[in-house]
């Protein structure tokens, strides 16, 4: 059993190193929390790795690590990455109750600085990560899609438009930056400590479903993100690399292996309620995130597993992991419900609460005109 002291771990880390590594300096930004410090921890205590820079703007617990507390937007970031051989950039927000144009800002400009501060200091090489999102969900998407599929997504669902302007600056990159390589990471729906509109769905009473649509559930654990991270920093593949589990789940199977039930709602009504409840605020997420849900996205992922990298998860052993972190949390059309609510949604069922909820709102306009 290894000690959950960071302290511990790294003077063990060190006496079992018998020389120092020869592999390349790499920079972790976002590596504080989430899949950056798991990143700098896999990649602190790997031989491959000679040293890992973090930075964030709050220090992490990777007493291996040199760290630098700053914002990635900082142009001051050009002199913590000289010396770094590959920087690894995950100081990203995608959180669904950030204000979409902070959020925005953040995610654009600090991919900006990152990539022309590393150029500035001569690093070789920046990985960068999206979300298999970009490929869009859509009733024709073959299945699987290949890595080189067209990026057919838009704007509509959370964040989808931010991490489609990154894939546009690591396109741009190479071309303004000329010696610098750039790797794009997109991971399938990512399941390991994280919250978005997706893995909220699994939080409903009810599964919802858009009648006459074909939902395909492809999963990627964090363990397995941060493995091909490391690959593409070790520069074992290279490209645009698309992670997550072979194959795929029917929702058929997605609802047999989780135990709750569906709730079928006509197009129209769906997309519409949803569009309505997010336009007035009382949920999080757009309509665009139902698409999703909707229609296959699924990736082939084999450039990676033509460079020797396997998944060491399944879809049936992540979608159950993550049941169980989300187990005790209850949510509506994106929006997490309190436990009063989540009884009451959970005896009406999803279709009552999620058209319901805008006749509350209705009456609490009323209400407030009558003041």
């Amino acid at each position: 059993m290894s000690s959950p002291d960071p302290q511990v771990r790294a003077a063990r880390n060190r006496s079992t190193r018998s020389s120092p590594a020869r592999g390349p300096v790499v920079a972790v930004t976002g590596a504080a929390s989430g899949v950056g410090a798991l990143l700098t921890e896999r990649l602190a205590a790997s031989e491959e790795i000679k040293q890992v820079i973090a930075i964030d703007e709050r220090r992490g617990e990777c007493a291996e690590a040199q760290w630098h507390i700053l914002d990635v937007r900082d142009p001051a970031i050009a002199d913590r990455l000289r010396g770094a051989d590959a920087v690894v950039h995950l100081a990203l927000d995608l959180d669904l109750e950030t204000d979409a144009a902070a959020r925005t800002a953040y995610n654009v400009r600090g991919t900006q600085t990152v990539l022309t501060a590393a150029a500035a200091a001569g690093v070789h090489r920046v990985v960068l990560c999206t979300s298999t999102m970009v490929y869009g969900a859509l009733p024709d998407n073959e299945l699987p899609l290949s890595e080189d599929a067209e990026l057919r997504a838009t704007a509509e669902a959370t964040g989808v438009g931010d991490l489609l302007e990154i894939e546009r600056l690591a396109r741009r990159a190479p071309r303004a930056h000329p010696g610098l390589n750039v790797t794009v990471v997109r991971p399938a729906v990512l399941v390991g400590g994280t919250d978005t509109a997706l893995t909220r769905y699994f939080e409903s009473p009810r599964l919802l479903v858009v009648a006459g649509s074909r939902p395909a559930w492809q999963f990627c654990h964090v363990d397995d993100l941060c493995s091909a991270l490391e690959y593409a920093v070790l520069e074992k593949a290279d490209g645009e690399l698309a992670v997550g589990c072979d194959g795929w789940l029917e929702q058929e199977e997605v609802e047999e292996l989780s135990g709750i039930r569906r709730m079928e709602l006509p197009s129209a009504v769906a997309l519409g309620a949803a569009a309505r409840l997010h336009r007035i605020g009382l949920t999080p997420s757009p309509a665009g995130d139902l698409a999703y849900t909707m229609h296959p996205w699924v990736v082939s992922g084999s450039r990676l597993h033509d460079a020797g990298w396997r998944p060491a998860h399944t879809n049936e052993q992540v979608l159950a992991e993550l049941l169980e972190e989300v187990s005790g949390r209850h949510t509506v059309a994106g929006r997490r419900l309190g436990r009063k609510d989540a009884t009451a949604a959970g005896a009406a069922g999803a279709t009552v609460a999620l058209l319901g909820a805008a006749a509350v709102v209705r009456r609490a306009r009323k209400a407030r005109r009558r003041i």
